[in-house]
């Protein structure tokens, strides 16, 4: 029997904080007590028409925050709570939220279409609650169905559609379903309403419907339907309407040839003359065009498609008409739309569009471009001049360097001049097509640049002087000086060109990092940014002397940010963000200065100046400075060797901090990534920390509240540790290997249609083989015996890893890798194991035929060891 709760929930929605706590506190206290009758209670509450609209609102909020979570840990606890309760109770809880949906009161009935949905995914997933599709359906049909309700039981099959796998409906539900939904979009009979959610419906409904999308002539029914949908009256669903084709384009490429002269018309006439946002949507449609045929390009294939897809060339094919349809758009800017980057207007989108044409077609689209730049880049109206030199950058990328480079070239002084124009708007879109063109066409390693030893010099002052210019337009300065400095690294003795304007370039970043005009910390963190891959790009036999007066500017700013005055969280945030900038400069110079012989004393002098700071950041406990802090300190030991032991008492209760930080995880994750360098720097002098450290790691893996990202790493630094301490080791193996094992098994039962799941498992294979490697290799000289009886299993998931059908070229290399430090390490006692797995000689025949020179050099090399075993 439900519980009377309207006061509770009223009361927790009270102005006096003491009258809301306490009924935070009851409604807290009822749910831990008696799960099952809160939540009916809930849902008693949402139902009854009679309860006041406030409290309905607060129970459906709870209700949706007892069965769904954005933490992955959290929401599985949720879905388990959910499946202990007791069946009845739960069809009654889902019988009151069905009913709802023919609630008086809109958001009573929007509340229930997402609270349904998001018990669906729990149950439609595990074969249960099969008759929900059929109860929504029937809403549909039935004769008297008020429009509200159907308007209702549309936006609930779209929530639903979107919660679950096209997997967990058969065909035939798919069918009703779309049936129901294309129907809910027939302008003749239905309100706008009802015919909103069903074009919303259909949207989340597109991934099932591939094998309707297969037949000629359900898909012609489903186009012409969204088609004249896409003509309605009301702007809000011819949006949805759109946002159907964008999804279409994206999923359905394949098919959509005999629509395309519909589908531009369509496009076309939205583009030039309805409500932006509808507009927008239209413009998206050709840039998901773009990036189905950019993948075709580069993949040969489309995502999850078969190698049969083919390439339609839309693109190509509408090229005179659709540039100069976006061209037009470009000329639609708004008045303040340079002091936002958020914005994203017709304009913006026009251009993002136009960069993706380029990639797509590559040369053609230069010639259609040209002229409106031309046309418009000496025009009194600055719309025009910022609309050109939008065109001109957006089209950088894509076109041949034969046909692009003799256009800038001409073009660059033009544009260095453009920097000093009366207008905001153009100084901002030319420092930002400068950008685009240091990033493209400025390689001097590969031969070409239009950057020259003639017009550096004018480049760099007009940047430098630009860089003092209004906030948005600095910004876009930090970014054409990043690549241009970038486009020097790996340059050989082309990296001297900029040697003599480095001291001007540090100065003028570390001034532009201390500028408080900035609404924000953006142009702080651009300049430090930018500062960093001035350092990682220059030339160090010249330049090692001004990067040590650096280094120490910048760990003067460091300590002045432990002495400043903390009165609010938001000084709290700038203190952290401003440390963390810092921190992320000292290693990048760390780096730099330990990558020659020459260099490398000066930092190891700077040592304990950098390590006693870094201390003094951690007391802050910030985790985005805890971050950039431990990577520099990964660095620093890197740089330090052995030497690095002297910090090892003060530094490891703030290792064992990061270690046991699941909450920012990022903060864990990189903790265990500077473990594995400590390793590799002290070697054996890092066994007094190893039982501390190898309990922190085991029981994190153990954990089911620590993010499953942090994981891999955490095996990989197995391998660290193992080579770092060698036979050392043996007390540690048989909890190693035993949780290798079982995270082996998770791999081969992994779920591959799921990209993010897929990626996951290619990291977790790989960190197993990479910690079986480290291990081999550290019991390679002493106790090589201990690893004998874990051969098999480890042959066992090699060839589980060959046998993938599509297998990442990294976990390859691991997988070969471990082969070799197998037979290196066992040595004759692995013969039998070689002889039986004949699969090896077929994994590494195809390594050996790899165009991955790095991939076929392990492989030649596990090839030596199999050789030396088996004679």
């Amino acid at each position: 029997m439900a519980m009377e709760i309207t006061q509770f929930l009223l009361a927790a929605q009270s102005p006096d904080a003491n009258i809301r706590t306490q009924a935070e506190a009851s409604l807290r206290q009822f749910q831990e007590q008696s799960l099952p009758l809160f939540l009916l209670s809930l849902s008693v509450e949402l139902a009854n028409n009679e309860k006041p609209l406030e409290s309905r609102r607060l129970a459906g909020i709870v209700l949706k925050n007892s069965l769904d979570a954005k933490d992955s840990v959290r929401k599985e606890h949720l879905v388990q709570q959910w499946m202990a309760i007791e069946i009845s109770m739960k069809a009654q809880i889902k019988d009151l939220l069905l009913r709802t949906l023919g609630s008086s009161a809109s958001e009573a009935r929007h509340t229930s279409a997402q609270v349904i949905a998001k018990v669906a995914s729990i149950e439609i997933p595990r074969k249960q609650w099969p008759e929900l599709i059929g109860s929504l359906l029937k809403n549909m049909t039935q004769q008297d169905s008020p429009a509200a309700l159907k308007q209702a039981t549309l936006e609930t099959l779209g929530y639903v559609c979107e919660e679950i796998s096209h997997q967990d409906l058969v065909q035939d539900e798919v069918n009703s379903v779309l049936t129901a939904v294309v129907q809910g979009m027939n302008l003749a009979e239905h309100s706008c309403e009802v015919r909103l959610a069903a074009t919303k419906a259909l949207y989340n409904a597109l991934d099932f419907a591939q094998t309707n999308f297969e037949n000629d002539m359900e898909r012609n029914y489903i186009m012409k339907v969204v088609c004249e949908t896409a003509i309605s009256k009301e702007a809000d669903i011819r949006q949805a309407a759109f946002e159907c084709l964008v999804s279409i384009a994206s999923t359905y490429y394949d098919v959509l040839e005999p629509y395309m002269q519909t589908l531009f018309q369509l496009t076309s006439n939205a583009v030039k003359g309805d409500e932006e946002s509808v507009a927008l949507q239209a413009i998206e449609f050709w840039s998901s065009i773009c990036d189905e045929e950019i993948e075709l390009q580069e993949y040969g294939t489309l995502e999850g498609g078969d190698s049969g897809s083919t390439h339609s060339r839309f693109i190509e094919k509408a090229l005179p008409y659709l540039v100069p349809l976006l061209l037009d758009t470009l000329l639609k800017q708004e008045e303040d739309q340079d002091q936002d980057d958020s914005i994203w207007n017709i304009s913006m989108s026009g251009g993002t569009c136009l960069g993706l044409v380029a990639r797509t077609v590559g040369d053609s689209v230069v010639k259609l471009v040209m002229p409106f730049v031309e046309g418009n880049i000496l025009k009194p109206d600055w719309h025009c001049r910022e609309a050109a030199t939008y065109a001109f950058g957006s089209i950088l990328e894509g076109p041949s360097l034969e046909t692009l480079g003799p256009l800038v070239s001409n073009g660059l002084d033009f544009l260095l001049n453009a920097m000093r124009d009366e207008n905001n708007h153009v100084k901002d879109t030319t420092a930002w097509a400068l950008s685009r063109i240091f990033e493209f066409l400025h390689c001097p390693a590969s031969g070409f640049s239009v950057v020259s030893p003639e017009n550096l010099e004018r480049i760099v002052t007009v940047l430098l002087e630009s860089i003092n210019d209004a906030p948005n337009v600095a910004e876009k300065v930090c970014g054409a000086i990043y690549y241009l400095a970038q486009g020097y690294e790996d340059a050989g003795t082309n990296s001297s060109l900029l040697t003599q304007y480095i001291p001007r370039i540090i100065s003028e970043l570390l001034k532009t990092a201390e500028r408080s005009d900035g609404s924000d910390s953006k142009i702080r963190t651009s300049a430090y940014e930018t500062l960093n891959e001035v350092v990682r790009s220059s030339n160090i036999v010249e330049t090692s002397q001004i990067i040590l007066e650096l280094l120490k500017s910048v760990l003067h700013k460091l300590g002045q940010t432990l002495d400043l005055q903390i009165v609010s969280s938001d000084d709290r945030e700038k203190q952290g963000d401003l440390q963390a900038s810092l921190c992320a400069v000292i290693q990048v110079i760390v780096q730099k200065l330990s990558s020659t012989d020459e260099t490398k004393p000066s930092i190891l002098q700077a040592a304990d100046t950098i390590m006693f700071l870094f201390l003094r950041v951690f007391a802050c406990r910030r985790s985005t400075v805890h971050e950039e802090a431990m990577l520099a300190i990964g660095a620093l030991a890197h740089a330090s060797g052995p030497e690095f032991e002297k910090y090892m008492p003060e530094l490891y209760k703030y290792l064992e901090m990061g270690l046991q930080n699941f909450e920012e995880y990022e903060v864990c994750a990189i903790t265990v990534g500077v473990i594995g360098d400590i390793c590799r720097a002290l070697e054996d002098k890092v066994l007094p920390y190893c039982d501390g450290i190898m309990n922190h790691l085991v029981r994190n893996l153990q954990s089911a509240e620590l993010h499953r990202s942090v994981k891999p790493p955490i095996f990989a630094c197995f391998g660290d540790i193992a080579l770092a301490i060698g036979e050392q080791f043996s007390k540690y193996v048989e909890p190693t290997v035993a949780m290798m094992r079982s995270a082996a098994e998770v791999c081969a039962q992994m779920d591959n249609s799921d990209e993010e799941l897929m990626d996951y498992g290619n990291q977790l294979k790989r960190s197993i083989f990479e910690a079986y490697s480290g291990i081999l290799q550290g019991f390679k000289d002493s106790k090589p015996e201990l690893m004998l009886p874990h051969a098999g299993h480890l042959f066992q998931f090699i060839e589980v890893v060959f046998r993938e059908k599509y297998r990442d070229e990294s976990v390859t290399k691991a997988a070969v890798a471990v082969m070799g430090d197998l037979a290196d390490a066992l040595g004759p006692n692995t013969k039998i194991l070689f002889k039986d797995n004949a699969f090896c000689i077929q994994f590494l025949g195809e390594c050996l035929q790899s165009d991955d020179e790095h991939l076929k050099e392990t492989a030649n090399w596990t090839q030596v060891m199999i050789a030396r075993v088996v004679s």
